[in-house]
This record gives structure tokens, C-alpha cells and sequence, in this order.
């Protein structure tokens, strides 16, 4: 399958208010109640996801294959973050983002995210397989 709709330079971004899940705290670092690293990974693959799921044929997906992130800066309980993800490079069924993050006062995150397009019955299929072994 050919996905000639999907092409570098096509941009999403979404908003987000950090409230106490969202915490360091939550993810076992106990005295820390800041904007968590992973609560953040979360966010930057479902902006990514958003940048291309309306492209998609019905039945076909992507999923997260690689981070390459620096997180700069803390956040605040109750600060807003904003996620932005441009899709840079197409290979096949192969996606690269440049991923940049920012809340109120500073950009806190920039890097990478990999992600491939998958056919979800397939996917799903080989995945049941193994875990039956």
C-alpha cells in the first residue's frame, strides 16, 4: 500500500494542562512533583498520531518505534504544555517527527519520534501469536 497523502512538512499540535497524574510523583519519583518524562512521551506520541490518523486508510495505524528527546525544563502543576509534531521524513511505512515542546515560559522538550504505519489486523494477528507462545 502506498501512502502518497502522507508527506514531510504536514504539522499537528496539541495543548495540554499538567495536573497532578501528570506528575514525576506518579511514575515512582517520589519528592519530584513536576511534569513526568514519560506523561510527556504519552502526549508526544498521540500529537503525532494526530498528525497523520486522518490520512490513513480505514483499518491501518501507526505505532511509536523510536525516541530520541531531551527534556529541558520543569513544569509546574497547572501550567499549560503545547506539543508540536512535524512529520520530516517518509520511508515506505517508516515516519520521522521532529518533535518541540513548550509550556508557558519555556521550550521543555525537543528531538525525535519514530513511527511505522501498520495494517492493524495484521499487526494484531502477529501479536496474539506471540503471545500465546
Amino acid at each position: 500500500m502506498e501512502f502518497s497523502n502522507i508527506v514531510p512538512g504536514m504539522t499537528f499540535e496539541k495543548e495540554f494542562v499538567v495536573e497532578e497524574e501528570d506528575t514525576a510523583v506518579h511514575f515512582g519519583n517520589d519528592n519530584v512533583p513536576v511534569f513526568a518524562s514519560p506523561r510527556m512521551i504519552a502526549w508526544i506520541e498521540g500529537t503525532a498520531i494526530g498528525t497523520v490518523a486522518p490520512f490513513l486508510p480505514e483499518g491501518w495505524e501507526t505505532v511509536g518505534t523510536s525516541f530520541n528527546l531531551a527534556h529541558m525544563a520543569a513544569t509546574p502543576v497547572g501550567m499549560k504544555v503545547r506539543v508540536v509534531a512535524e512529520l520530516t521524513e517518509v520511508k515506505g511505512k517508516l515516519l520521522t517527527f521532529a518533535i518541540k515542546a513548550y509550556d508557558e515560559v519555556d521550550k521543555i522538550c525537543e528531538g525525535t519520534h519514530g513511527r511505522a504505519i501498520i495494517e492493524l489486523d495484521k499487526f494484531l494477528s502477529r501479536v496474539n501469536v506471540k503471545g500465546k507462545n
